[in-house]
């Protein structure tokens, strides 16, 4: 059995993580003493390197309660540090200004585990077809037609004559910037990228 007090010192110290994150970038506004401003620091911090993040994950990750989570998320939205985008049945939260509309939907759609997915195998393999994507994921073709659909209605990939990921450098840009705040598919991903990216000069 854990203890309450394992419970919290474990709770504390992700929180102080997260909080020396929040408290380093110039999105941190409050500096006011005491445990209120270290749960803000943290959840900033905790966006920083997890942007589009939704509200169960960062409460989750952060060992916070429901309440305390809407609490300080509200108070970093209406500040302006944070702001959010309504996905699906999520709402996903970013830091303020830091990402376009684009970046914002890719980054979303890069925090569903099938979505990133079928992105990775096409920037891999542009070629790829659904029953390749389908095998490749270990899932059944009718779920790699629904998000297919679904990242071509929010404009990451465009379905005429195949599967083509939309602005590709900007996605695996945002691969390899937040690989470690995916899967180790992603890191794997994000340590080939070079080879992925052409140059135009």
């Amino acid at each position: 059995m854990v203890e309450r007090t394992d419970v919290d010192e474990n709770k504390r110290a992700t929180l102080r993580r997260f909080a020396v994150l929040g408290a380093a970038t110039p999105l941190a506004k409050f500096r006011d003493d005491g445990d209120e401003s270290e749960t803000r620091d943290a959840i900033a911090g905790y966006v920083a390197t997890t942007p589009g993040a939704h509200f169960s994950k960062i409460r989750d990750d952060l060992k916070l309660g429901t309440g305390e989570s809407q609490h300080h998320l509200r108070q970093l939205l209406d500040s302006g540090v944070l702001e959010s985008r309504r996905d699906g049945d999520y709402r996903r939260f970013y830091p303020a200004e830091q990402f376009s509309a684009f970046e914002q939907v890719a980054l979303g759609y890069l925090r569903r585990d099938t979505a990133r997915g079928m992105l990775i195998e096409l920037l891999r393999d542009p070629d790829a077809t659904g029953t390749d994507l389908a095998d490749a994921l270990d899932v059944s073709r009718p779920t790699v037609s629904k998000y297919a659909a679904s990242l071509e209605e929010v404009g990451l990939l465009d379905r005429e004559g195949g599967y083509a990921v939309r602005r590709p450098e900007t996605v695996i840009t945002l691969l390899v910037r937040y690989a470690d705040s995916f899967d180790e598919k992603a890191a794997t991903f994000a340590g080939q990228a070079d080879g992925f990216i052409s140059f135009d000069p």
